[in-house]
């Protein structure tokens, strides 16, 4: 069963837990394609399609219930630098819900639920240059609105079954983002890259959290895109904070290194911390970078059906 007869993502996290995909880079890397430009993996929505719903088909086949999609570096400002119009830049981002929407409709003997998030980076991941783990861009929250505005109402009129808005680093771009979802009629999803106890910015994690907690729009809240050490309390503190289900989906423990552009030091991230994160409150659990579908099936498999 796809998400276009399924019940809500909402009442699903009210049911039980979801389990969420992996890394889509480091899967799109091992089928053999080249990610290395600004693009990243959003350059295949418009050269290689057909990779793309591959790459989500492997993971709804290990047990994901949900697919992010390319979008992360999908904008307008991007498609532009590579001399794309506006026009043929929001087919390319509203066909980054449809490729994954279309894993789903393939995902073999799949009984379950499935739904597809519409990933929405923040504005460093468009700069290309690492800035999305530091903040502080020097713009004003209205200015980050405005950025992130065009590119969410195209990928809400594609109907997604949630908004990610996530690797957030400070609570400056959360504002702005959670300004932009406002009357889009689509849920969304808010996560933060953090260090420790803080925003990659350095703001307290309960101040983070804590803009969420009266957003109607705002489904869960949590995590990604961090250490798996850093996990555990995030969790306990967005849950306590907000009251909300808790979304956390960790890189592999591995240090990213965005001058080589590079993963350096060993994996930590451990199939079995989902359990521990499932009693912190988290209801949305997976992997961000070089999480694969393996470990997205031992997650599963510790979880239990939602």
């Amino acid at each position: 069963m796809t998400s276009e007869t399924s019940p809500g993502l909402a009442e699903a996290l009210a049911a039980g837990t979801v389990v969420l995909d992996g890394g889509l880079s480091n899967q799109l890397e091992r089928a053999g394609h080249d990610l290395g430009d600004a693009l990243w993996s959003a350059r295949l929505l418009a050269e290689r399609p057909e990779a793309v719903v591959q790459a989500h088909l492997s993971y709804f086949e290990a047990g994901a219930d949900v697919a992010i999609t390319a979008g992360y570096q999908a904008t307008f400002e991007g498609f532009a630098r590579r001399g794309i119009g506006g026009e043929r830049a929001a087919e390319l981002i509203a066909s980054s819900v449809e490729l994954a929407r279309e894993a789903a409709r393939r995902a073999r003997g799949a009984v379950r639920p499935l739904w597809v998030a519409a990933s929405v980076g923040p504005y460093g991941a468009m700069l290309a240059d690492g800035s999305e783990y530091r903040g502080r861009y020097g713009l004003t929250v209205g200015e980050l609105e405005r950025f992130h505005r065009p590119r969410l109402e195209v990928l809400a009129a594609a109907g997604p079954d949630v908004l990610a808005l996530e690797t957030v680093p400070d609570t400056d771009e959360a504002r702005a983002l959670l300004r932009a979802v406002r009357g889009l009629g689509v849920p969304a999803w808010l996560s933060y890259s953090v260090e420790g106890p803080r925003t990659r910015a350095g703001q307290p994690l309960e101040e983070a959290f804590a803009l969420a907690a009266d957003a109607e729009e705002v489904i869960a809240v949590g995590v990604n895109c961090c250490a798996p050490r850093d996990a555990d309390a995030a969790v306990a503190t967005a849950a306590r904070v907000t009251g909300k289900p808790v979304v956390v989906y960790p890189n592999s423990g591995e240090g990213w290194d965005a001058g080589a552009r590079a993963w350096n030091g060993r994996a930590t991230f451990r199939p079995e911390l989902a359990t521990r994160w499932r009693a912190f409150g988290a209801r949305l659990i997976g992997g961000c970078c070089r999480v694969g579908p393996e470990t997205i099936t031992e997650i599963a498999r510790s979880l239990g059906p939602v």
